[in-house]
């Protein structure tokens, strides 16, 4: 039985009557019926919809091969305008040298993009979108978003500059009678060319765009015509080359000196001419003269050198390389000079060169100048993973097709380079036309008409290419979602084209052509193309390195060296095309990816970035385990606890609030909550608080990790939650809760224990604890303190923690405006001032700013109020341990009458068995026994309630009692309109029956106050005056 086993992978390929319906579930696909293993269903078998080779049926759209669908659209975009405007005047600039390691870079540079491209795009499918969805699935949403757009951008102002050079050979060198806009004046006609170019731009953008909108299927078989007119061209520059060794073109170039002339003005190359029996002066001497007489004033270097002819194409047997071989850099306006003429220099004042003939650098040249000038001529690699939605196997078709075209470009470019560089004058080459037709016509064989036409069709075709895939792009980004503002380009007509994208691509394009000057566009589009693939080499080098499970591709000849390699010449070229325009593509990228992480869809994509990441933790945190954090990196890491409703939402949501303020972002935040029960039990209940909690954390901002615990009881979740929260080296080392207000009800006469106990755990663990009291008055995060004071309460010095938070809650908008004062506590034999220089000091090292006050705590004697206090403290403990004795003394009688009615019901059975042994007989009750043990119960918590009432209070008890009632009057005193108080404390008693005893001595030390922070240290410093 032939069987297919269809993995997770697989499984957005599947048609929805074959997809699993659980998250898990994995498809066996048999001979004999489809099998469900996750949940186990057994299903009829029904016909398989896919390919042989596991892909979807054709649905009606066109589905193209390696062929039409990569091979001819990359080479079509790649032999573009470029190779027939720009590489002859790029070889006569740079020299065949300096040509050959520009082409050779930038050509390198995409073999080793695409070798990165194929291993990713045989990774898995490669739905519409292509090179987007390549980079987003491997970095992220917001890499992929930011990239994305980017190369949108680049492919669409490829279509601009495609259509630019169509509308310039046309306009040059096919029709330049066809001009609307004409020069008013010498020396405008750039200006008028630059009119004309728009006018004729805007509307072969309109007719390109109508085109695509009809169909893909329509660019298609244009694309064969355009193709054609390219291959034929190319082969007539070949033809024309072999032609040169036997037989060169006539190609006259007209020199004065070492300068060369344009021929705009006159027909003979001298500057006399035979005229009857004598001779007389030509239209070039009426030129460089004032008049046509011999004794005119001429122009000095035209009377200081001869007028030669010069033939402009010598042939590939001239020996004209070696002097092509080096570089001939010029600035904008510089003559276009011969090397190796004769030429008498004049001085620079006296060249008139604005009316005369001459030929003029237009640009100034330099090497990186050129690289970014000929760089967008590699950049159709993209062309076919654009269209990747369209492609019968994009896997198979990707990597063959774009890794031979870019084999075939190159050789061309290359090729092309030596030739021009051994066929043609360095001044031709220079110079952008020769005789008003294109250099690389005067070249080809059998007619330049070949190159015209030729390369007219080759941009053509380029244009409709660009055209057609940057619309597929923006609406794969559109519909993933990760930019809602691009949403409505998601959609398109019935057959999926998209519609609304294409118009957006067609406006943007139009700004392109408005800039109107090729030269000005192609560097710009070498940025966005060069981020473009230095992310998919990033992408590439980042799965391979990770060594994910997922990371299987089917294309085997790549390594991460390569894509290292490709990534880091791209990021190069960058700089050197342009310092300033590479810093402006990246801030677009920066943006557009600040924008997605800000406003984006949450996307899990199982990108290599959170890949990454988790290696990087992972290996921070063996780090950080080695040994203990130096007091200057000491900052609290805290673990908030937080309380639950009956409805599983958090009680007090200013707890998370006032975290944010200390935390600010930084550090570690665990946020951690109990749910008491078991966990089979409460899972989903679990889960939906774990979904409460983390929404308020997005509410309040607060960065961190949630940690819900379900325990048998609240106490034990609490303990675990301080015991194990955390990971490694990122534990917390501060917990953070709030005052249990409700300590004193009867219908939680434990909570004050779980509190108690929970001191004790933090004291155990040396963390420190913060237990914020009134936290409902806390101020959330978008008020603002425009004035008020931060007190500090500094009894016993716990290491510094009372210091450093008023310092990091000072750091946050809210308490920003707040002053910090110190207040420390000194008796009667204390020297206060002292004290206070000390403190001072001590804060100055600190780089603490507050103010500081002693106060003086006067021995008194023990008010009645203390000896009330204390007396009604005690009483209520003692009142609740009777209240406890008593509801024991009721589940006792519960029981007693449980044991009567069994001893009743079995009677009979007593009265014939032996006589009961002494242990028996105690468990016998009888009516006299019970009614006696009533009353003594009844009577014993009669008297125990009496007793109460003539207490007199434990001398220990009235001490600190004394001492909370005092300090609890001096901070009244001195911080009643405090904003925030914080206090030191104290620890609870080491004997357990005074916990309740400890509660109330910290509710009559805050009372009274708004807003208090007790703080209690860990025990060890947390502030340091050293650097």
């Amino acid at each position: 039985m032939e069987v297919l086993w269809l993995g997770v992978e697989s499984e957005p390929q599947l048609p929805a009557s074959l997809r699993s319906p659980g998250p898990h579930g994995s498809v066996l696909l048999g001979a004999r019926g489809l099998f469900w293993f996750s949940p186990l269903v057994a299903r009829p078998a029904t016909r398989s919809p896919l390919g042989p080779r596991g892909d979807a049926a054709p649905r009606g759209n066109p589905r193209m091969g390696t062929l039409i669908g990569v091979y001819l659209p990359c080479l079509q975009n790649i032999l573009g305008v470029i190779l027939f405007l720009r590489l002859t005047w790029i070889v006569g600039a740079a020299g065949v040298l300096g040509s050959f390691l520009i082409v050779f870079l930038c050509c390198t540079c995409t073999m080793l993009t695409a070798i990165s491209m194929s291993a990713i795009a045989t990774n898995g499918v490669v739905p519409a979108g292509g090179s987007y969805y390549m980079i987003s699935r491997s970095l992220g949403p917001e890499f992929g978003g930011a990239v994305g757009l980017c190369f949108y951008l680049g492919t669409t102002f490829a279509g601009a500059m495609y259509i630019l050079g169509t509308i310039e050979i046309f306009l040059t060198y096919i029709s330049p009678g066809a001009a609307i806009v004409e020069a008013e004046a010498a020396g405008g006609e750039a200006a008028a060319m630059l009119h004309n170019m728009r006018v004729y731009g805007t509307g072969t953008l309109a007719l390109m765009a109508l085109v695509v909108f009809v169909g893909v299927k329509y660019v298609n078989k244009l694309a064969l015509v355009f193709l054609a007119c390219v291959v034929l061209s190319i082969l007539a520059i070949y033809a024309g080359v072999i032609k040169t060794a036997f037989s060169p073109p006539d190609v006259p170039v007209c020199l004065l000196g070492n300068r060369t002339l344009s021929r705009r003005g006159f027909d003979v190359c001298a500057k006399v001419q035979a005229a009857g029996n004598g001779s007389a002066p030509t239209a070039l001497w009426g030129l460089f003269c004032n008049s046509s007489t011999a004794s005119s004033s001429c122009d000095p270097y035209f009377v200081q050198n001869n007028v030669t002819e010069a033939q402009g194409i010598p042939g590939v047997a001239s020996g004209v390389l070696l002097d092509n071989l080096w570089s001939a850099y010029a600035d904008q306006g510089a003559f276009v000079e011969k090397r190796g003429a004769a030429s008498v220099p004049v001085p620079e004042e006296e060249r008139g060169a604005g009316r005369l003939p001459y030929v003029l650098a237009d640009i100034t040249t330099y090497f990186t100048l050129l690289v970014g000038i000929y760089f967008p001529s590699v950049t159709g690699i993209m062309a076919g993973s654009n269209r990747s939605g369209d492609l019968r196997d994009a896997q198979k078709s990707i990597p063959a097709g774009t890794i031979l075209a870019i084999a075939t470009t190159s050789f061309i470019y290359l090729s092309c380079v030596l030739l021009f560089g051994a066929c043609i004058e360095g001044v031709v080459l220079r110079d952008k036309c020769v005789g008003g037709k294109l250099v690389v016509g005067a070249l080809a064989w059998p007619s330049p008409w070949v190159i015209v036409i030729g390369s007219f069709f080759s941009t053509c075709g380029a244009g409709l290419q660009s055209l057609t895939g940057a619309p597929r792009l923006l609406q794969a980004i559109a519909r993933d979602g990760v930019i809602p503002v691009l949403q409505v380009f998601g959609h398109g007509k019935a057959n999926g084209e998209p519609t609304w994208a294409l118009l957006l691509t067609a406006l943007i394009c139009e700004t392109g052509i408005l800039i109107a000057s090729l030269d000005s566009v192609a560097p710009i589009l070498s940025m966005f193309f060069l981020m473009c693939y230095m992310f998919v080499n990033l992408a590439c080098a980042l799965q391979t390195l990770l060594r994910t499970p997922n990371w299987r591709p089917r294309f085997k000849y790549y390594h991460w060296t390569l894509s290292f390699l490709g990534m880091s010449l791209c990021f190069a070229l960058m700089f050197i095309c342009s310092w300033y325009y590479a810093l402006f593509a990246m801030l677009i990228a920066g943006c557009i990816y600040k924008y997605i992480e800000y406003r984006g869809a949450e996307k899990e994509w199982g990108d290599g970035i959170r890949g990454l990441s988790l290696n990087a933790a992972h290996y921070a945190l063996l780090r950080v385990e080695h040994g203990p954090l130096h007091t200057k990196n000491w900052r609290p890491q805290v673990l908030v606890m937080l309380n639950l409703d009956s409805e599983r939402r958090v009680k007090h949501p200013r707890l998370l609030s006032f975290t944010s303020q200390l935390k600010a972002g930084k550090g570690l935040t665990i946020v951690g909550s109990v749910l008491e029960g078991t966990f089979l039990d409460r899972h989903a209940e679990a889960q939906q608080a774990e979904e409460n909690i983390r929404a308020l954390m997005g509410t309040e901002k607060t960065k961190g990790f949630c940690q819900l615990v379900v325990s048998s009881s609240l106490r034990d979740g609490m303990s675990h939650l301080i015991q194990s929260a955390g990971l490694g080296g990122m534990r917390h080392n501060t917990v953070l809760m709030a005052w249990p207000a409700a300590w004193r009800q009867g219908d939680s006469p434990f909570s004050w224990k779980n509190f108690v106990d929970t001191v004790r755990d933090t004291t155990a663990a040396h963390q420190a604890l913060l237990v914020a009291k009134n936290v409902d008055l806390f101020p959330q995060n978008q008020e603002r303190f425009s004035d008020g004071n931060i007190d500090v309460w500094w009894i016993v010095h716990d290491g510094g923690l009372l210091m450093l938070l008023p310092f990091l809650l000072r750091q946050h908008k809210v308490w920003r405006r707040c002053r910090m004062r110190i207040f420390t506590v000194a008796q009667v034999d204390d020297n206060s001032i002292q004290m206070k220089k000390d403190l001072q000091t001590f804060l100055y090292h600190l780089r603490i700013s507050a103010e500081v006050e002693v106060v003086e705590m006067v021995e008194n004697d023990i008010s009645a109020f203390t000896y009330e206090k204390t007396l009604m403290m005690e009483q209520r403990s003692q009142m609740l341990k009777q209240m406890q004795l008593s509801k024991t003394e009721r589940e006792r009688e519960a029981q007693l009458i449980h044991d009567r009615n069994t001893a009743s019901h079995s009677a009979a059975a007593a009265r014939t068995q032996a006589p009961p042994t002494p242990d028996k007989v105690q468990m016998t009750w009888t009516k006299e026994k019970l009614v006696a043990e009533k009353h003594r119960s009844k009577d014993a918590s009669v008297s125990g309630f009496k007793d109460l009432f003539s207490l007199k209070p434990n001398q220990s008890n009235v001490r600190r009692m004394h001492t909370a009632v005092k300090l609890n009057g001096v901070v009244l005193d001195k911080s009643r309109d405090a904003q925030l108080v914080l206090l030191n404390m104290p620890g609870p008693p080491r004997n357990r029956q005074g916990d309740e005893n400890y509660m109330e001595f910290l509710e009559v030390l805050t009372e009274g106050l708004n807003r208090v922070l007790l703080v209690r240290g860990s025990g060890r410093e947390v502030v340091t005056i050293y650097s």
